[in-house]
């Protein structure tokens, strides 16, 4: 595993700016097959995939048939007139008796257009495949025959450097688990095409998207590249939400983080400085926005529903929170450059500018962050992301994230990112897990009942009447549950060092495999009259512990021993980092 990293950054740096990470077919066989019932056939893949089929119909077969692709299904079959942009097609062909044949959906226009002055270029697959859609069922009329092994396949589209063993997540809680399934499973599912794209509809990156993937796919697999190839395509084809453009900060930040390389950061790092918005930036440091920007590009969340009414005016909180983490995440990466002075002085103006945000945002009698400086109105989106860019100081997180907590998902997919870190990383765990798995329609377990296997670009069709089923933006907890739930995070580049933390919440277990480049972490912990937690850290990696501290608890204990450690409010911090596999109880 440890070589494949090293591998794919030597592949990334000798490939420079690469179009697409590298990506291949592979062969499913339906799991499920009915008929043929008067020459037809249907047939269940079980999981949705981006591909087509190749089928190979008995020797001396010959004929016409009708092929139905589906992602849904309505009494029985394949809806053939499914919502939104939820996919459908089907494709007369001439059967070769005997001959392996691809059978390929018809191209759609939208998703393959590469030139028009309305939005980016589409992300294009190999020709020699045919044309890929998702897909879960098919329906097959006029086959003559029975369907043998090996008759009718999926050539089915992934990330060639995808490990299936990279990963893994099990708790207490089956639905939790199916969601961790969900999402894992949408980040594989959705890396057909090389770079991360928005979804079948458009197939282009999108900046927002586009991070939400990358942090997903760190905690899935080992793979690097493709984070890599899509920032290089974004830097040359940017989209228009305001602030989308400082997630090319965060992008690149997250690289650096998780993987220490400064030498793929280094020649990309000034290109960055068009991304932070500073030629918005007023003479008090604050970013500006016009008539334009409030009318058309500050987006805050979407689609526009989601905005929990959030008033725009020229001087935006979330706009300006973008900007003020972006000021940090620069300064950061530029200390790890050498660039002291640049990096000193973006720290500098951070401080001085994230001072006057609290002055200017803050609501100090309901002890909440309002939309704007010139608007009373106070919206989730206004308070989720200062909480979660670490904006908000110490003495008001608390009011903040119980204000969170009670507001509840008042927001899409994208920013739930964000919400639940903010959570988390605010002693708000067990409520960020209730979320999740919150009855109603905004939540992923209403998104698990509802059948998808990809995650969807929203909560429901009711909220987004176009969206598309199979947007890694809405897979969040793919990323979440490892780093939260088990708790393991990085705390230098490249994970030197890192911090096992887990947040039970009303969990009585939660087992599982967190991917790094120097090995994975295994963590597998108990929650019962006691705290107990098993951990195999890999060589290279020295992890900070903390844990859980129960009511009553008096300390940390390894075979019946004391362990040095301190209570620092909610939980236990043991004194000295580990490595390799030790055991605690907490009681």
């Amino acid at each position: 595993m440890i070589l494949r990293f090293i591998l794919s950054l030597l592949l990334a740096g000798l490939l420079g700016t690469a179009g697409a990470a590298p990506t291949h077919l592979i062969d499913q066989a339906p799991e499920r097959v009915v008929g043929p019932d008067g020459g037809k056939i249907f047939i269940d893949f079980g999981r949705v995939a981006f591909g087509n089929l190749r089928l190979k119909a008995p020797a001396g077969a010959s004929g016409k048939i009708t092929v139905h692709f589906g992602e849904a299904i309505s009494n029985g079959a394949i809806n053939r007139k499914p919502p939104g942009t939820v996919r459908y097609s089907k494709v007369e062909v001439e059967l070769r008796g005997g001959q392996p044949m691809v059978v390929a959906p018809p191209v759609d226009k939208r998703n393959t257009e590469v030139d028009s002055k309305a939005h980016p270029p589409a992300i294009l697959t190999p020709k020699e495949w045919g044309v890929v859609m998702p897909f879960r069922w098919v329906e097959i009329e006029g086959w003559p025959q029975g369907v043998d092994p090996g008759t009718i396949v999926r050539q089915a589209a992934f990330a060639a450097t995808w490990d299936d063993a990279a990963s893994d997540f099990r708790s207490s809680d089956e639905t939790l688990n199916r969601v961790w399934d969900l999402c894992r499973y949408s980040i594989k599912a959705t890396t057909f095409a090389g770079v991360y794209v928005d979804g079948d509809r458009e197939r282009i990156p999108y900046e927002a998207d586009a991070y939400l993937n990358q942090l997903s796919h760190y905690t899935t697999d080992n793979d690097v590249q493709m984070a890599r190839d899509t920032f290089d395509h974004l830097m040359k084809h940017g989209t228009w939400p305001t602030e989308w453009a400082p997630h090319m900060v965060f992008m690149a930040h997250a690289d650096w983080w998780h993987t220490g390389d400064t030498a793929w950061l280094k020649p990309r790092y000034d290109s960055l400085k068009a991304k932070m918005l500073m030629d918005r930036v007023g003479p008090d440091g604050l970013v500006k926005s016009d008539k334009k920007h409030v009318t058309k590009e500050d987006i805050v969340d979407w689609p526009a529903g989601e905005r929990d009414g959030y008033v725009f005016t020229p001087l935006n909180t979330v706009v300006n929170a973008f900007h003020l983490r972006a000021l940090t995440m620069m300064a950061e990466m530029g200390r790890a450059l050498g660039r002291e002075e640049e990096a000193a002085g973006f720290a500098a103006r951070e401080a001085k500018t994230r001072a006057l945000f609290n002055e200017k945002f803050f609501d100090p009698k309901f002890g909440i962050y309002r939309d704007g400086a010139e608007t009373p109105h106070t919206s989730l989106h206004a308070n989720l992301f200062p909480l979660a860019f670490g904006l908000v100081p110490p003495e008001r997180r608390p009011v903040v994230a119980g204000w969170l907590v009670k507001r509840g998902m008042k927001c899409s997919v994208y920013p739930a990112q964000y919400l639940m870190d903010a959570l988390f990383e605010s002693g708000r765990g067990a409520d960020a897990i209730d979320l999740m798995l919150a009855p109603g329609d905004r939540s992923w377990r209403h998104m698990v009942e509802s059948g998808t296997t990809i995650s969807w670009e929203a909560w429901d069709q009711k909220y987004k009447p176009n969206l598309d089923w199979n947007h890694a933006w809405g897979a969040a907890p793919a990323n979440l549950l490892p780093r939260h739930v088990l708790g393991v995070r990085a705390l230098a580049p490249g994970w030197s060092r890192a911090v096992v933390a887990p947040t039970p919440g009303k969990l009585k277990f939660a087992t599982g495999k967190v991917p790094t480049p120097r090995g994975p972490v295994k963590v597998d912990w108990k929650n019962e009259e006691t705290f107990k937690v098993d951990l195999d850290v890999p060589a290279g990696i020295k992890a900070k512990v903390e844990l859980p501290a129960a009511a009553g608890s008096k300390g940390v204990f390894a075979g019946g021993a004391a362990v040095p450690a301190k209570r620092e409010g909610e939980r236990w911090i043991l004194d000295q980092e580990v490595t390799s596999k030790v055991s605690f109880e907490v009681k």
